[in-house]
């Protein structure tokens, strides 16, 4: 799952969700007419949105994942990757579904849209849901901590023996990672967004609040009261654990999955994936070459 383009502040982070919500009412409008299940092997969904010309992305808001500006615009790393990839399909538009970022995976399974376009994480739980592209980029984890980092947290670990009081988002692959650093899952306060996090932190509610690193960095960027640790990869089981981040299809779907895998790895060898991410903080740090199939193994 979860920053913002360098040159978005604070305040258009909370701007982009309050035009998601009026956006809202866009996308429901936009599933009224919803295709049903295919019986062709691999599905049919590619032709179909070939015939269409358009092609619906579910978002959750969340800055530079996938978000609407302050213009009221689409945009973040995901949609528009998935511009470029279902042009080369032969799909020209993407029309934007927002929804929590909780409601990704059942939005697409009910069919509310076709694609999850927010950088969601690929991992075992979500593999028995869905199926995914090879993952667009990786990422490291990193905390929202008061000025100074009082308590010197650097680790899932540290936020254990501490005792510190602890936050992440909704749906956030961080609830698991705290939990199997021995954190009690019911004690975790679990938010919308890194927002809210970035609020909790400074109005003393918790400690820390865990995101991705590139989310972490931009959103305490006008903050005074805050600031992010340096980025770490999550301990689990004793192992280094590196997240990657990719789009997500109906398990039916594994023909349009595998012609995007096909478009996304030209990009990839062409240097234009890192084109596409570099305006929204990505680094080539945060360029992969992890498989779904490897993350999928957990």
């Amino acid at each position: 799952m979860s920053g913002a383009e360098s040159r978005h502040s604070r305040r258009s982070v909370l701007t982009g969700a309050a035009a998601l919500g009026a956006l809202g009412a866009l996308g429901a409008a936009g599933c009224t007419r919803v295709a049903s299940a295919s019986d062709t092997k691999g599905g049919d969904l590619l032709d179909r949105l070939r015939a269409q010309g358009v092609v619906r992305l579910g978002i959750a808001g969340e800055i530079p994942f996938g978000y609407i500006d302050t213009d009221g615009r689409l945009t973040g790393e995901a949609p528009e990757l998935a511009t470029a990839i279902f042009k080369r399909l032969g799909v020209d538009r993407v029309q934007p579904v927002p929804t929590e970022f909780g409601s990704l995976i059942p939005g697409l399974n009910s069919q509310q849209f076709d694609v999850v376009a927010a950088g969601m994480y690929v991992n075992a739980e979500r593999c028995a849901q869905v199926i995914f592209a090879d993952p667009d980029y990786q990422m490291l984890d990193a905390f929202i901590v008061r000025k100074g980092n009082p308590k010197g947290l650097r680790s899932y670990q540290d936020v254990v023996a501490k005792k510190a009081k602890f936050a992440t988002g909704t749906g956030y692959a961080e609830i698991q990672y705290a939990v199997d650093a021995g954190y009690k899952e019911s004690e975790i306060l679990i938010v919308p967004d890194q927002v809210a996090g970035l609020n909790a932190v400074e109005a003393g509610r918790v400690d820390v609040f865990a995101g991705t690193a590139l989310t972490v960095r931009e959103v305490v960027k006008k903050s005074a009261k805050t600031e992010s640790t340096e980025p770490f990869a999550p301990v689990i089981k004793g192992q280094r654990h590196v997240d990657g981040g990719a789009f997500a299809f109906r398990p039916t779907e594994t023909r349009l999955r595998d012609a995007f895998n096909t478009e996304l790895h030209a990009l990839k060898r062409s240097g234009e994936l890192f084109r596409i991410l570099r305006p929204f903080g990505f680094t080539k740090d945060e360029m992969t070459d992890l498989t779904a199939k490897e993350l999928c193994r957990g």
